[in-house]
Parts: C-alpha cells; sequence; structure tokens
C-alpha cells in the first residue's frame, strides 16, 4: 500500500495564514497524485495529528512535519501519534534546515532589493529546544553563502536573542538598511512579531512557495523508502 502521507502544522487563527498552509498542501497533493494527503494539527484548528494518524489505520503513515525545526511539537506531539500508530507510521525530520529553503530566503532577499550596505537579520520563530537554535543556526549558515550582507539571527520567542535587539545591533553596527528575512512559514502570530520588529524590510513568510511543498515530497519520498525496507 502507497503510504498516507500526514502534512502536520501547528495551525493558526491567521485566516490568510491557514490559507498559505492549505495551499502548500495542494500543491504537495498535485506533486503526487497517487498518494493520499491529510492534513493535520498540533494546536488552535482541527483534526489533532493523533486523531488524523490513528484514522489512517491500517495503511502505513507518513507525517511530514510542517515546521521549520525541530521543537516540542515534532519531539512530542507528532512523536507521541507515530509512536502509539506502531510501525505502519513515522515521522520525517522539519522542513528546515534545507537548502530549498534558503535559496527560497535567497531570493526574497532579492527581491526586495538587498544591496550593499544592509545587514540581514534571519528572523525565526524561536524554540525552547536548543535543537531549534541548532536548526536555524544551520539555516543561517546555508544564507550566507548566498547573499552578500551581514547576517544575524534572531528568534521571537525561546531562547536566543530577540529580533527586535538583532535589528538595533545591526542598525547601531551602521547598516544603511536592516532587512528580516522571515524564517516562518505563513503569517500569523510570529509573522506579526517579526513585522513589528523594526526592520527597514520584512520578507514574506516562506509559504505557499513551490519549494516548500518541494520539501515535504522530498521528506515523504525518502520516508517511503526507509518503510519499504523495513517491511
Amino acid at each position: 500500500m502507497t503510504p498516507v502521507l500526514v502534512a502536520c502544522s501547528h495551525g493558526t487563527s491567521s485566516l490568510e495564514g491557514r490559507a498559505a498552509i492549505s495551499a502548500v498542501v495542494e500543491k504537495v497533493r498535485l506533486l503526487l497524485p497517487h498518494v493520499a494527503v491529510e492534513e493535520a494539527f498540533v494546536d488552535v484548528q482541527q483534526p489533532e495529528i493523533d486523531d488524523v494518524v490513528r484514522a489512517t489505520a491500517p495503511r502505513p503513515t507518513v507525517v511530514v512535519p510542517l515546521l521549520l525545526s525541530t521543537g516540542f511539537h515534532t519531539k512530542v506531539d507528532i512523536a507521541r501519534a507515530v509512536t502509539d500508530a506502531g510501525s505502519r507510521a513515522v515521522a520525517t525530520a522539519a522542513l528546515g534546515p534545507h537548502p530549498l529553503l534558503a535559496d527560497l530566503l535567497a531570493d526574497r532577499l532579492r527581491g526586495v532589493g538587498l544591496a550593499p550596505g544592509d545587514a540581514v537579520v534571519l528572523a525565526a520563530a524561536g524554540s525552547s529546544d536548543p535543537a531549534a537554535s541548532v536548526d536555524v543556526a544551520e539555516v543561517a549558515d546555508l544564507l550566507r553563502a548566498r547573499i552578500d550582507a551581514p547576517l544575524s539571527v534572531g528568534f521571537a520567542a525561546g531562547a536566543g536573542t530577540r529580533i527586535a535587539a538583532a535589528v538595533a545591533a545591526a542598525r547601531d553596527a551602521g547598516a544603511t538598511r536592516v532587512v528580516a528575512a522571515s524564517y516562518v512559514l505563513a503569517p500569523g502570530f510570529f509573522a506579526d512579531v517579526i513585522a513589528r520588529a523594526g526592520a527597514d524590510v520584512v520578507t514574506a513568510p516562506l509559504a505557499p512557495d513551490d519549494a516548500v511543498a518541494a520539501v515535504v515530497v522530498e521528506r515523504y519520498l525518502a520516508a517511503t523508502a526507509r518503510l519499504a525496507i523495513a517491511a
């Protein structure tokens, strides 16, 4: 049986954010026309991840987190749903870090006219889990290789430098403009925090760009191959 793909996002009360995530899921369906693709959420929206994975039984199931970094939701919520399903279900890594996402961030920066003298703050949601900071640091390294501008990292929550503080530091260092590169998937709470952090320019969230759907598909296909070997 072809494994079901469960695309699991955080969930948001933002209608624009919901539309962006749903658009990614639709793109994945177009890229995988013979695969059943289900949406699930860990918070705010329904259906919950546990219920969706339970409902896919007895079919093999691959949960792909529509999340950019490792953290509580990947390690606890999604992991619990997969563990409860037994050997028929697996979860992939979060979408990031990934070169396609770094390419997309670089494209976004070029789109807002990144120029000599500008500084970039990679603006991430953040987490209390140190693994999330490691993931974001790797994305920052990937992005540095793609742009010609000083780059620092700021977080909306959790551990690490706050986005507003990173923006202020870049400005104090003499940047002509400070550009916040939004490393969030969709409009919503964290995108609003980034917008209010004081940057001169803020790039758009990553979804629903085709690159996001491509990473989802790559994660799914790799996990499907592992399931086949295990079987």
